[in-house]
Parts: C-alpha cells; structure tokens; sequence
C-alpha cells in the first residue's frame, strides 16, 4: 500500500483521471457483453430495470442519496483525517476538475458501476455476492477500516434498494448523489476542512 501511495503521487491529475475513466468503460463493457449471454431478452431485460416512478426515485434514490452524505459528512466532521485517507487518488480526481466535468464523470461512475453491479452481477448471482464484489473492487480501502466499513455498508445499502425496487435508476441516483458530492466537497475546498484531507468516492476504483 506504501509503494501504491508513491506511485500515486507521482501520476499526474490527468493521468489517475484518464485511468479512471478507461476502467469505467472497461466495467461498463463489461456489463454490456456479459449480458448478452446471461440475459435472455437482452434489450427488453436492460429496459425493465429502468422503471420510470417519480415517487419511487424520489424515496429509493434521492432520500438514500442523501441519508449516506449525512451519515458521511458526520464521520468526516468527527473523524480524524487518517481515517478518511485514501492515499489521495480522489483529491488528484476532483481537485483541479470543473463543476460539469465533476458532474459528467461521478454520473459516468454511478451508471457503468450500477449497470454491472447491480444490473448483471445482482440480477444473475445475488444480493449478497454483488454487494461484497462491489466492495472488493475498492481494494485500496483493505488497509483502511473506516474506508472500507464504509464502501461495504453503503453497497449492501444500495444492493437492498435494488432488492426492494430492482430498478437502476435508483440505485444509479443514490449512487451519483453521494459521488458528486463528495466530489464537489473536494472540489471546492472541503467546505472548511484542513487542506490536504482526503475522503472515499463510493464509486471510484
């Protein structure tokens, strides 16, 4: 992890960025191809895990959204910086970044993550394996307890909203809303943190 740290921080912000984005395309291809094996109407599949209900986005995807940055933001007002430390791959991501590329690439996160996560990993194998897989892939966290408490708890959250709705767009919602947010919070300086404090994008990888 000490080795992984100085390597880091040698790449650039353009660098760790353009890593980012290539492995959401590559999850998100993912998603696609598996799908045409493991679905057995494979647009009509993809739609029906788009339902379209104002209230039940609003419920299952706004409110969830924004009870885990409440929850979040207590820890990391309470919490020493450490604890929050993810050796800081997200503060090269957002630092320097514009609020609509922010935007643009917390949403390219929160869909290719939930579309293979939730849409071919939970629909084909579980609950229970989409959510710990989930959690796995953020394996820089493995040496940070609170981090990683934290992506598992908030993906079996996401995978029960799933379970409860089996709607994407949900999921997709809530996991967006706690992404560019913290995103934004880096962004703009922390809102009154110390600088060079760093916190965990749920989606990041």
């Amino acid at each position: 992890m000490k080795r992984q740290a100085e390597i880091i921080q040698q790449m650039s912000d353009k660098d760790i960025t353009i890593q980012l984005i290539a492995t959401q395309i590559i999850l998100l291809s993912i998603a696609l191809v598996t799908s045409l094996f493991l679905f057995d109407a494979y647009w009509s599949d993809w739609m029906s895990l788009f339902p379209i209900s104002p209230s039940m986005w609003v419920w299952y995807g706004v409110i969830p959204g924004l009870l885990i940055l409440l929850i979040d933001f207590t820890l990391l007002y309470s919490l020493p910086k450490r604890f929050y430390d993810d050796g800081g791959i997200n503060e090269k991501v957002f630092k320097n970044r514009t609020t609509p590329s922010v935007i643009l690439l917390t949403l390219l996160i929160a869909i290719s993550e939930e579309m293979l996560f939730r849409g071919v990993v939970h629909t084909q194998f579980g609950y229970v394996i989409a959510s710990i897989v989930f959690a796995v892939i953020h394996f820089r966290y493995l040496t940070k307890p609170v981090l990683l408490i934290s992506v598992l708890l908030v993906s079996f959250y996401i995978g029960y909203l799933f379970e409860v709705t089996e709607s994407l767009t949900v999921t997709i919602t809530a996991h967006f809303i706690v992404d560019a947010v913290l995103g934004l919070w880096i962004r703009y300086g922390k809102w009154g943190r110390e600088n060079g404090e760093s916190t965990s994008i749920k989606g990041s990888s």
